[in-house]
């Protein structure tokens, strides 16, 4: 079962993004990576043990799997990797010299990937378990103004929360896909 997805993520995410002759490296970490948000994000939609718990929905699991991948990318950087920051090719000598401006670019936006990775997981389990959230209470609250409403509210309410599960499930598995992919790059 779990193989085509760990051929897909070494042949299109690690092959891809790394190269061919490098990617055996880190393949370990990306499905690994790939592995634990995917799975925690299907248990968080499990209402009882062992699921229940939304994991990736915390801000500080997503910050320590960004400072995974910030750190990773710092340690294991080539040659190439650091001249690309400090000398990015193909820019004017201009933009270089008087005042670095590419350098300090290039310096901010390694301190933006692991963050903006951290931010977009977060955001988009946490806003699918809001969304959620909102159509169980929609029945609720509805229920408190009249007991007519809220049963006359509850099935359109639970259509809109089984298409909701369903949506997550495929969340679940874009956001794994996303946060490997842009950790490889």
């Amino acid at each position: 079962l779990a193989e085509p997805m760990i051929i897909f993520i070494r042949d299109q995410i690690a092959m891809g993004a790394i190269g061919p002759k490098r990617h055996e490296r880190f393949l370990p970490y990306l499905l690994s990576l790939f592995f634990f948000i995917f799975f925690n994000n299907l248990m968080g939609l499990f209402p009882f043990f062992p699921g229940g718990a939304n994991v990736t929905g915390d801000i500080a699991v997503t910050f320590v799997l960004a400072m995974f991948t910030f750190f990773t990318m710092q340690l294991f950087g080539n040659k190439a990797y650091w001249r690309h920051i400090f000398n990015t090719p193909g820019i004017p000598f201009w933009l270089k010299l008087p005042f670095p401006l590419m350098p300090i670019i290039e310096l901010v936006g390694i301190i933006i990937k692991p963050f903006v990775l951290m931010i977009r997981l977060f955001a988009n389990i946490t806003a699918g378990h809001m969304i959620i959230l909102g159509f169980v209470s929609v029945i609720f609250v509805m229920g408190k103004v009249s007991t007519t409403m809220g049963f006359g509210m509850a099935p359109l309410s639970v259509l809109f929360l089984i298409f909701m599960s369903f949506l997550e499930i495929l969340v679940a598995f874009i956001q794994a896909y996303v946060f490997t992919y842009f950790s490889a790059l």
